[in-house]
C-alpha cells in the first residue's frame, strides 16, 4: 500500500469514528507536559552530581521555553538559544568566547530530550537536540606543572592560611592519586584500607576504583580522622574536616587557589586549579610507565572495540599502578613488586 493510500485509509477511519485530525493533535498535546513542568519532574529524580552539571542550563531552557509544550521547540530554535547563551556567557580571564556555555546548553538539551524519549513524549526522529551539533571543543590550556613550580605551590599551601595542615593534605592526595576534586570530597573513613595502603575513590560518571597511596599519606589520613572526627565510630561521613568537625566543601578549594594566586602571580595569571595537578601526575606516569598504566592510574574507562582489539590486552592492574606510585612518592608500597 502506498503512503497516499495509507493516509486515505486513516482519514476514512477517523471519519467513521467521528474525529478530525485536529482533534487528535489537540488530544496528544494535552498529554504532553510543558518544558517547565517536565524539567521540574526530571530534576526531582536526578542525582546531585548530574544536577550540578546540567542544572544551570536546564534553568536557561526553562526560562526561554518553560510555558511551551515539550514537543514544540525546534532544532533551529535550539541553535538560536545556544548562540544567545554563548553571547550572554560571563566573561572570565580564561573564557573562550562562550563556547563552553553553548556546548553545555546543548548537552543539557540532549539530556532533557533523551529523558523525554524514554518517557515516550517524543520520538527520536522528532528530537530537536539530536539535530544540533555541539561546538568543536578547543584544546585545553592545562598542562603538567614543572617540579620546581609544584614545590612552590605546596610550600604556599603548607605555610599560609588558617588551616595549612588541611590544605597540604588535600594537595598531597591529588598529587599522589591524580583524583578529581569530587573524588576527594566523596572520600570517607570507611574507604581507607590501611593494611594495603588503598583508598576507594568514587568520581564522575559513577566510576569507582581502589587507588594506591603512600604509607605516609595513609598515616596522615588516620591522624586527621583521629583529630577531627567528632565521633570515631561514624565512618560514613566525609573524611576531610575542619578543626571544628565540619566537612570540607568545594569552597575550600576555591579559597585555597585564590590564596595561592595571591602569593604566586603566575598561578593567578594562568588560572591554575586542582585539575592541573591531575595533568601533572598523569603526564609523569605516562612518560615513565606508559599509556596503559597512566590510563589505570587516572581511572579512565576501558576503551571500546572501535579503537582495535589490541586495546583489550593493553591494560594495567593495581600492582602496576602501585609501582608507579612508589616511584613517584619515593616510598615502598605493599602492592608494588
Amino acid at each position: 500500500m502506498t503512503a497516499a493510500a495509507e493516509l486515505e485509509a486513516a482519514r476514512l477511519l477517523l471519519e467513521r469514528l467521528g474525529f478530525t485530525p485536529e482533534q487528535l493533535l489537540q488530544a496528544a498535546a494535552a498529554t504532553v507536559p510543558t518544558v517547565g513542568e517536565y524539567i521540574a519532574t526530571i530534576t526531582s529524580s536526578m542525582q546531585h552530581s548530574t544536577l550540578r552539571v546540567y542544572g544551570t542550563y536546564l534553568r536557561c531552557i526553562e526560562d526561554a521555553w518553560g510555558k511551551r509544550v515539550l514537543t514544540e521547540p525546534t532544532a533551529p530554535e535550539l541553535r538560536q538559544l545556544a548562540e544567545q547563551t554563548k553571547h550572554n556567557a560571563i566573561v572570565r580571564r580564561n573564557s573562550r568566547g562562550g563556547r563552553s556555555a553553548a556546548e553545555s546548553l546543548i548537552a543539557a538539551a540532549r539530556y532533557l530530550y533523551r529523558r523525554a524519549e524514554e518517557d515516550r513524549y517524543i520520538r527520536p526522529d522528532n528530537n530537536p537536540a539530536r539535530q544540533v551539533a555541539k561546538p568543536r571543543r578547543l584544546a585545553s590550556t592545562r598542562r603538567a606543572i614543572s617540579h620546581n613550580k609544584l614545590a612552590e605551590i605546596v610550600h604556599v599551601a603548607a605555610t599560609t592560611g588558617n588551616d595549612p595542615h588541611l590544605d597540604a593534605l588535600l594537595l598531597r592526595l591529588h598529587i599522589e592519586t591524580a583524583c578529581r576534586r569530587c573524588g576527594a570530597l566523596a572520600l570517607r573513613p570507611k574507604d581507607l584500607d590501611p593494611e594495603q595502603c588503598l583508598i576507594f575513590l568514587r568520581e564522575k560518571g559513577e566510576s569507582v576504583r581502589w587507588q594506591p597511596i603512600s604509607p605516609t599519606l595513609m598515616q596522615a589520613f588516620l591522624d586527621h580522622i583521629a583529630e577531627r572526627h567528632p565521633t570515631p565510630a561514624v565512618k560514613s561521613g566525609p573524611l576531610f574536616r575542619y578543626r571544628n568537625g565540619r566537612p570540607v566543601t568545594r569552597r575550600r578549594y576555591d579559597s585555597l587557589w585564590t590564596r595561592i594566586g595571591q602569593h604566586l602571580d603566575w598561578v593567578a595569571r594562568q588560572q591554575i586549579s586542582t585539575h592541573w595537578l591531575r595533568h601533572t601526575t598523569l603526564t609523569w606516569v605516562e612518560r615513565h610507565y606508559g599509556y596503559a598504566v597512566a590510563r589505570a592510574y587516572a581511572g579512565h574507562a576501558e576503551p571500546d572495540g572501535r579503537i582495535g582489539q589490541t586495546a583489550t590486552y593493553i591494560r594495567a592492574d593495581i600492582q602496576e599502578v602501585a609501582e608507579a606510585l612508589a616511584a613517584l612518592s619515593g616510598e615502598p608500597h605493599p602492592l608494588a613488586a
